[in-house]
């Protein structure tokens, strides 16, 4: 029996993988059990930005595994402390507070936003209030999918608890209309990654950062995809003249071996934090420090986000040349485009099969959109490549699309 038929029979059923049993990875390439090989268009939601067995994060790992791997943050450790000081000096920030998963990362700064609005606003105890985009994407904890405004997200998962108020991503009437005096921060995806790779209007940043400055609110971005080089700056922030409050990283951030995440912030909102108001047995672990700080350091000393400007540039610009009458919309910035298809036109799901059959791995989501996220380090021709195969499919559904009404007539 195949490892992907165990899976199928012993793992619950909330994802539907593609038909590939992935056994090996390599730099952007993928090869199954067979020994096909797939190029990877999709880095495990940016997870992967590093790319597949980068072997300066193998030589972090392995090396931090033969010291020590896990201990409780009861102690001290010498790992901690380098990865935490190169985090703040590349994000800007005075203080970083290590967890795991993105959407731990998530909750701290959900719970920095609400302890800030209580000690600095004078907000009362239990009111406060946090404004979300509409059609974000945070987590999947309770408190997350309780302020999705996608139903599927938070079906049968209630009760939610309460204290967020959504606005329509990328209006700013909108978020100074929910705007009271019981807000303490903005949570929002500078661009929206599940939701289609989705950006602002430009500009709408630095509207926001001037709105929380007026009205005394946190800004906080959820950079868990976008960040560490996805979008061709460090930051996707950085693409506007302002500075958040609070930043969310993840992701990237493990250097594709491990989760490893983190809420920053300066010291007057990082200082709330006490002994006992927080905590997490893996979070900050020496394992995850050694990586972390590989991964920062790799991305500085390679420039990943050069590299992502350059070759995202190079895509957007073959995409949209193509000039496909099935194509909606290319959008998105470095190597994080969304393809989205008229659907009346192409299904983005069997886009994503017909990829496969060419050697390609991606993701649809929303039915009708294509996410197109390589790892950072893919290489321009295995780039070009991929391209390449990517028109072809286009013009094979067009062609079948075609084909499909002359043999009901014919019929």
């Amino acid at each position: 029996m195949r490892a992907m038929d165990l899976e199928r029979r012993y793992c619950a059923h909330n994802y539907v993988p593609l038909d590939v049993e992935v056994a090996h990875g390599e730099g952007a390439w993928l090869t199954d059990s067979d020994g096909q090989r797939f190029l990877d268009m999709m880095s495990a939601y940016s997870a992967v930005s590093h790319g597949h067995g980068h072997p300066r994060i193998k030589q972090a790992l392995v090396e931090q595994l033969d010291r020590v791997a896990v201990t409780s943050r009861a102690f001290y450790t010498d790992q901690l402390g380098p990865f935490l000081e190169k985090l703040c000096s590349v994000s800007g920030f005075e203080a970083a507070l290590p967890m795991n998963t993105g959407a731990e990362a998530v909750e701290t700064a959900i719970k920095a936003a609400r302890r800030w609005g209580y000690a600095f606003k004078g907000i009362a105890d239990d009111q406060a209030e946090i404004i979300v985009g509409t059609n974000n994407f945070h987590g999947r904890t309770t408190t997350i999918v309780g302020f999705s405004t996608d139903a599927e997200y938070k079906r049968q998962f209630g009760p939610f608890s309460g204290g967020f108020v959504a606005a329509t991503y990328g209006d700013i009437a909108a978020f100074e209309k929910a705007i009271t005096p019981n807000t303490c921060a903005i949570l929002l995806e500078p661009m929206q990654g599940e939701a289609g790779i989705i950006a602002p209007p430009d500009g709408f940043l630095s509207q926001l950062r001037k709105l929380c400055d007026d009205n005394n609110v946190l800004l906080i971005l959820d950079e868990i995809q976008s960040g560490l080089g996805r979008t061709g700056k460090m930051f996707a922030f950085q693409h506007e003249d302002m500075r958040p409050d609070g930043l969310i990283l993840g992701k990237a951030l493990g250097g594709g071996v491990l989760p490893v995440s983190a809420f920053l912030a300066d010291k007057a909102i990082m200082d709330l934090f006490g002994p006992g108001s927080h905590g997490s047995t893996f979070g900050g672990n020496p394992l995850a420090a050694a990586v972390g700080l590989a991964a920062l350091t790799i991305l500085e000393e390679e420039d990943l986000a050069g590299r992502s400007a350059a070759l995202g540039a190079l895509m957007k610009t073959r995409l949209e040349r193509l000039n496909s009458p099935l194509i909606r919309q290319v959008r998105g910035k470095g190597l994080w485009l969304g393809v989205e298809f008229w659907p009346e036109k192409a299904d983005a799901k069997d886009v994503v099969m017909r990829l496969k059959e060419r050697g390609i791995l991606a993701k649809e989501t929303h039915a009708t959109t294509i996410r197109l996220a390589p790892p950072l380090v893919i290489e321009k021709a295995d780039l070009e490549w991929a391209l390449g195969q990517f028109e072809a499919v286009l013009q094979d559904v067009q062609r079948d699309s075609y084909a499909e009404p002359e043999r009901h007539a014919a019929e």
